[in-house]
């Protein structure tokens, strides 16, 4: 605790905030874990109502630029209230709506608003509230602390829906989540201040110079969201498994992540992004061969198990994203532009990712998931082909990043 109280300012209400995102993300673990299972057993979704589903949790990331320009009088702390609301009214929907697919696909958008501007605000918030030279630190305690929650999430279900499994609790944990989500919602409405937001949020900033992170952020929003899209629902639908199983492997690719964030950051600084953003997507064409095609090699239960370990290795490789954040910052010509930059990634990145969702699901259907996985290799491979045209800068070249 000492170590945290050494990070942020204690006139600030970091506690509050802090205590938020970890029952936020504890809510979100429960709402995850049994997510995916109830759409297939209970809303009875196909491949292509899950890549509707997706469209449309997704759209609200597309447009948070749009919103939060509308929106810029307000403060940090206010749309972070705000994101909360929404949230437990979505969570809320989740678990009074009948299981059919529209009221579940409004739910599932209403939800992902929320956490979509609280997503906004969290690194805002952080940087504010920590002390000089601490805000690196206080990045990384936010994202502790929302990891934490989500493992906790994951755990609780897996734990209590394998003892539970046979009556199929999934509304039980869906008001669990939503007591949990209201938890956190009280704790964000107390949360106090005005902090300006991030005005890097609230603009598209296009240069030419970043064009080849602008098409990076393409090809990897389209392999990504074939993954975290269809990974789990192949699992669930081929395979039959069932939300403890589901929840435990949440669990262990986000405890693999913690502990390989630092590596693979390391991995980058001596090897250099450009070695990384190659190397990570030709690894991916393994993990894609095998998820489609494991079925056909292996007999059923050791095809399960290989596919398993390939999602967890995806959520891994996942990490060596961080490369073009560093691509961008050796780019740039200031941390205001670095920061701008980025944003109008995510922005990018969100417009592929809403349609890789909605066709994917189609691929799936009418031409196999075989064909769904062959295609995301050929992503990564393009990603990689991309990524090799980058010049990287000697260190002469590098001048000294000033403020703008």
């Amino acid at each position: 605790m000492e170590k945290v109280k050494a990070v942020f300012r204690e006139d600030s209400p970091y506690r509050l905030f802090l205590l938020s995102v970890i029952a936020m993300g504890v809510s979100y673990g429960i709402y995850k874990g049994i997510l995916d299972n109830y759409l297939a057993e209970i809303v009875t979704m196909n491949e292509f109502d899950k890549g509707v589903s997706e469209f449309f949790r997704e759209l609200p990331g597309l447009f948070l630029v749009f919103l939060l320009a509308v929106l810029y009088t307000f403060s940090a702390e206010k749309l972070y209230k705000i994101g909360a609301v929404i949230m437990l009214i979505g969570m809320g929907l989740h678990a009074v709506v009948p299981p059919v697919k529209i009221l579940t696909i409004l739910a599932i958008a209403t939800y992902s608003l929320g956490e979509h501007i609280q997503l906004g605000m969290k690194n805002t918030l952080s940087l504010q509230y920590a002390r000089p030279g601490h805000g690196g630190e206080a990045l990384g305690y936010n994202s502790s602390a929302n990891q934490i929650g989500h493992l906790t999430g994951y755990v609780f279900v897996a734990v209590f829906f394998m003892i539970l499994s046979k009556t199929q609790p999934f509304r039980l944990f869906f008001w669990i989540a939503a007591a949990v989500c209201a938890v956190g919602c009280v704790l964000s409405l107390k949360v106090y201040g005005r902090t300006a937001t991030d005005p890097h949020k609230r603009r598209f900033y296009f240069r030419k110079k970043y064009s080849k992170y602008y098409m990076l952020e393409v090809f990897y929003g389209a392999r990504k969201q074939v993954f975290f899209t269809f990974g789990p629902y192949v699992l669930i639908l081929f395979y039959k498994a069932d939300a403890s199983v589901i929840s435990l492997l949440y669990a262990v690719s986000a405890a693999a992540c913690f502990f390989m964030s630092p590596v693979v950051g390391r991995i980058i600084d001596r090897l250099g992004y450009k070695i990384v953003m190659i190397t990570d997507t030709l690894i991916l064409v393994i993990v894609c061969f095998f998820y489609g095609f494991a079925h056909r090699i292996f007999p059923m239960n050791v095809a399960f198990v290989i596919c398993c370990i390939n999602y967890v290795l995806d959520s891994v490789i996942s990490l060596a994203s961080m490369a073009s954040n560093v691509y961008v910052q050796d780019l740039s010509d200031s941390e205001e532009e670095t920061k701008a930059t980025l944003s109008t990634g995510i922005s990018v990145n969100h417009m592929i990712t809403i349609f890789i969702a909605l066709f994917g699901g189609w691929i799936w259907q009418k031409l196999g998931m075989e064909t769904l996985f062959v295609l995301s290799a050929i992503l990564g491979l393009c990603n990689s082909a991309y990524a090799a045209t980058i010049k990287v800068k000697s260190p002469q070249d590098r001048s000294p990043r000033r403020s703008a």
